[in-house]
């Protein structure tokens, strides 16, 4: 596509993000946002293949109605409000009690509201989003507190290798081994560079 062509696309309304039309064609669009073309049908979520690279996975119409949000900071606002403040700038007014940082709510895509939520605890499925790792899905094993200094979070893929990373670059996308999201091809196991080129070889074959 070029630069025209895109803008001619994005002038007639036709791409959605998070459920609203945007017309700049350099809008911004991060990691968990869903991308919808109605023209097409077509809907894709942002994330990130095993390689640390954004791949747009395409998803259901079902699917694309939600979203997943990282609790950033609960506070409260004016009169006592209790409000928290999402990983992709969003305002939630009134989020459940228990919701705390590091947690992960479900947001209704145009609608904003608050669908469900999933604690940051062992045992839950998170994606890596950022850091070396960025892009691997694993089951958290435990976390290391280190105060005054970055809290490390272990984490083990489906293939049960281990690796570790930054508290703040894990964002939790399901409760136990069910992710609320489908993922991208390869399912967030990064593969070793011999088994990628093995790969790479049966297919060219």
């Amino acid at each position: 596509l070029t630069y025209r062509e895109v803008k001619m696309i994005v002038m007639q309304r036709l791409i959605q993000v998070d459920g609203k039309v945007r017309t700049d064609m350099f809008y911004p669009a991060g990691f968990m946002d869903v991308v919808q073309i109605e023209k097409t049908k077509e809907n894709f979520r942002l994330l990130y293949d095993t390689k640390g690279r954004f791949a747009l996975h395409k998803i259901s119409k079902e699917e694309a109605s939600y979203k997943l949000c990282r609790v950033k900071k609960v506070f409260r606002g004016p009169k006592g409000t209790p409000y928290c403040i999402t990983h992709d700038g969003r305002t939630l007014r009134y989020p459940d009690p228990v919701v705390k940082v590091n947690d992960t709510v479900r947001v209704e895509v145009p609608s904003g509201k608050m669908l469900d939520y999933v604690k940051f605890e062992p045992g839950s499925t998170a994606m890596i989003g950022g850091g070396n790792n960025t892009g691997r899905v694993g089951i958290i094993q435990h976390r290391e507190r280190h105060p005054g200094s970055f809290e490390i979070v272990h984490l083990k893929d489906a293939a049960g290798h281990n690796f570790a990373t930054r508290l703040q670059n894990v964002f939790v996308i399901g409760q136990g081994t069910k992710p609320w999201i489908s993922l991208p091809k390869g399912h967030g196991i990064r593969l070793s560079i011999i088994e990628d080129r093995a790969a790479k070889m049966a297919k060219a074959k």
